[in-house]
């Protein structure tokens, strides 16, 4: 670019970015680009020299390639006459001369036009810096959330046989009883439902104190309860047609609890430990890129295996280790503590110190996940657990996986002791194309039958349960996502005898779900899921059972 020779022959481009980390100089005669001859070299040099007031760069250029702009004199004149204000509001103006002064009025006259518009750019940065430094939370924690808003309703072609107590036809938690010399559980008809409409919410605080940490509270609160609860058998509360997000999700409908709670570091860069009294099974195991709740396959039967994990959120450490880029095992120690379960009831048993952490429910888990490349996951899980019984002394509910759901005595309406449990599962998602991939999960548990009657022989319940299904990225818009899922969620194998809710009359149920996440934003999404229930509650003489589902979903 050709030199000009005078202030006046300067021209006023957009002002170009310059690199911030460079190391300065401040000395004018040292700023190559910048002729001796000209005045406004000689009035930045007798100002820079005698107070300091402006910088250039090591390689003795604003900008070695080119001239000096007048948006970048006027930077430099601004600078000085910040200088020079503050020594006279230091009460030293005696250390200012007035030809300075007469030299700055004039540089301001003739750069006035330059000095404004920087001006209205630094109090534009300033306003916005401002209206950071307001609407942060603090300068650690980063605020986020989820709410969901849910219409849904249920739609049996018939009257549907649950397995419950006909003292209480309407609870869906209180065991049923044996009957007659057979030892049948009892049985009600449940009939059609009403449509709901409710809501479920998170708000998260993550805080980091060294960059690399983080320091996890999540909060929840919900009035959810499907319409699917009235039709299940006891135990089976928020399982078969629920979608996950259509939930209360604490003890008290519209309260708020903490869902979540734990502090995360890394160890090196391999591995990473979390620990706290309230961690998430599912933010660490069984996770598949086509069930995730937010997303995809939404209900409570397809959004992971249906046999684990009997602490959904409990006190203990998770452990991290990214083996290779493809290979990563995660292990967890969890006593039993959520949200949703009533202390009053026996639970929260790791915060009880008649159980503590280590008599209480709890979960010890081993993931091996496997990604050969991007498209392709494959993961095994191992999970054993010691169950404590109910009140009633019975094994399952909430926390009985991988009974699942359902309860367990010891076939004569007779309690349990503690009792262990093994479930093994496998689970995997491809990407076989951006817009198409496959994905599939195959359970196996098993339980210990520990009568508390010596003259009960005991033995245990095995069940297995299996899904596969299709997903279709981008379906009708970027960052959508269909999905197909096919769930057989609890075939009993061994130990029906035992099962005093959950047996049915040897049917075995099946799950189809269609859901389809559309965003009509990044921050607003429509997610529309149906479900058929074919032989429901493992009655093969039930009618199938249709459920609809709309949910809106906000994220901030």
């Amino acid at each position: 670019m050709q030199r000009v020779g005078t202030v006046a022959e300067l021209s006023a481009p957009e002002p170009k970015r310059v690199t911030p980390n460079m190391s300065q100089v401040t000395s004018v005669s040292q700023l190559s680009d910048v002729r001796p001859t000209d005045w406004a070299f000689q009035a930045l040099q007798s100002l820079v020299e005698r107070y300091g007031c402006i910088a250039g760069y090591p390689d003795r250029t604003f900008r070695g390639n080119r001239a000096t702009t007048r948006y970048e004199f006027a930077a430099g004149l601004n600078a000085c006459l910040n200088r020079i204000n503050e020594l006279i509001a230091a009460s030293t103006a005696d250390l200012v001369k007035k030809e300075d002064l007469n030299t700055l009025q004039k540089l301001q006259e003739q750069f006035a036009t330059e000095l404004a518009a920087l001006r209205g750019r630094v109090d534009a940065l300033e306003a916005r810096a401002t209206t950071l430094e307001r609407q942060q939370f603090s300068t650690t924690t980063k605020l986020t959330g989820n709410v969901f808003f849910n219409l849904t309703g249920a739609f049996p072609t018939g009257d549907i046989t649950a397995e419950r107590n006909p003292a209480t036809p309407g609870n869906a938690i209180a065991p049923p009883v044996r009957q007659g010399g057979a030892r049948i559980p009892s049985r009600v008809l449940r009939g059609q439902p009403n449509i709901t409409f409710s809501y479920y919410a998170f708000l998260n605080l993550n805080t980091s104190f060294t960059g690399r940490d983080q320091l996890v509270t999540q909060l929840v609160s919900g009035n959810g309860n499907s319409p699917a609860n009235q039709l299940v058998s006891a135990g089976f509360f928020n399982s078969w047609g629920t979608p996950f997000l259509d939930q209360t999700g604490v003890l008290t409908t519209g309260s708020v609890s903490v869902r979540e709670l734990f502090y995360s570091f890394p160890v090196n860069n391999s591995v990473r430990i979390a620990f706290g009294p309230r961690l998430n099974f599912y933010r660490y195991f069984d996770q598949n890129r086509f069930t995730f709740f937010l997303t995809g396959a939404g209900s409570f039967n397809s959004n992971g295996s249906t046999l684990s994990n009997a602490v959904d959120r409990g006190s203990g450490a998770v452990v991290i280790w990214n083996i290779t880029p493809q290979l990563r095992f995660t292990t967890a120690y969890l006593g039993e503590n959520t949200e949703f379960l009533n202390p009053a009831a026996g639970f929260n048993t790791s915060s009880d110190p008649a159980r503590g952490l280590f008599r209480a429910t709890n979960t010890i888990s081993a993931e091996l996940a496997y990604s050969p490349t991007p498209s392709f996951n494959f993961r095994f899980l191992y999970t054993r657990s010691n169950l404590n019984p109910t009140a009633a002394g019975f094994i399952g509910g909430s926390p009985g996986e991988p009974v699942p759901y359902g309860y367990v005595d010891d076939g004569f309406g007779g309690a349990l002791q503690e009792s262990a449990s093994d479930a093994f599962i496998a689970n995997f998602d491809w990407l076989i194309t951006p817009r198409f991939g496959v994905f599939g999960r195959y359970s196996y548990g098993r339980t210990d039958v520990n009568p508390v009657n010596p003259v009960r022989a005991g033995g245990d319940v095995r069940v297995q349960s299996f899904q596969v299904g299709l997903g279709f990225p981008d379906l009708g818009k970027k960052g959508a996502l269909g999905v197909i899922s096919f769930v057989m969620p609890y075939d009993y194998i061994g130990g029906r005898e035992f099962l005093l809710s959950g047996g049915g009359d040897g049917g075995t149920q099946y799950d189809l779900e269609l859901s389809y996440f559309y965003p009509l934003s990044p921050n607003v999404a429509i997610v529309p899921s149906f479900y058929t229930i074919f032989n429901a509650n493992n009655f093969n003489s039930n009618s199938t059972v249709f459920i609809g589902n709309i949910r809106t979903q906000f994220t901030f």
